[in-house]
Formats: C-alpha cells, sequence, structure tokens
C-alpha cells in the first residue's frame, strides 16, 4: 500500500515539477528531488529515468550526491523570492508585522539555498 502512494505522490511531483520547466515562477527541482525520493521507494524504473534524463537528471544527482544547488537555481530563488515578496507586499498592503514575518521565513529560506554548495 505505502509502496502504491509513494508512487503516485511521485508521479504528482513529477508532473508538478514538470509544469514548473514553463512556469517561470513554479520551482522544478525541488519537486523533482521529491519526486526521485517518492521512486526510490516505489520504482527503480522510474527513479532510474529521471535520474539519468539528460536535462532534469544533472541537477538531481547534484543534490543526491553533495547537496548542491547550481548557480542559476540560486539566482531563480533570490529573484523568485525578491519578486513574490514585492507582489505580497503590493497586493495585500499587509502590516508590519506580517510583512517582517514573511521577510524572515523567505530570508531563512534564501539563507539556506544561498549556503549549499554550487
Amino acid at each position: 500500500m505505502l509502496r502504491a502512494v509513494l508512487l503516485v505522490a511521485g508521479l504528482l511531483f513529477t508532473g508538478i515539477g514538470l509544469l514548473g520547466v514553463v512556469l517561470p515562477v513554479l520551482p522544478t527541482t525541488p519537486f523533482l528531488i521529491l519526486a526521485a525520493a517518492c521512486f526510490a521507494r516505489s520504482s527503480a524504473r522510474l527513479e532510474t529515468w529521471l535520474l539519468d534524463h539528460p536535462r532534469l537528471g544533472p541537477p538531481l544527482r547534484a543534490w543526491r550526491e553533495r547537496g548542491a544547488i547550481p548557480p542559476y537555481a540560486k539566482g531563480m530563488a533570490v529573484f523568485g523570492s525578491a519578486l513574490g515578496f514585492v507582489v505580497f507586499r503590493l497586493a495585500s498592503h499587509p502590516g508590519p508585522g506580517a510583512t517582517a514575518a514573511v521577510a524572515l521565513l523567505m530570508l531563512a529560506g534564501l539563507a539556506y539555498v544561498l549556503t549549499r554548495p554550487s
């Protein structure tokens, strides 16, 4: 039963990740990392396909081997976070508490991403 749930989750994460290829604000790699983890426990064939894919595989293998995030992805994370923060501020007119909370969460996420090896 767990294997079937992980297989479905892996397929779902793969689909979301592939949407991220064409939608600029939706990240690709985090969803594919989740998909690969699900496939590792449910389908060796799909895990191998994902890891050996010429375009999708290299960042997944780099993450698995070294916990590495490519410089391009780090730049996109900074850009996406900045854009998201600006949209948040302009669209919702939050108070200072909400603004600080969102800023701190985004900065914590960026700190994690930027401190990973490239």
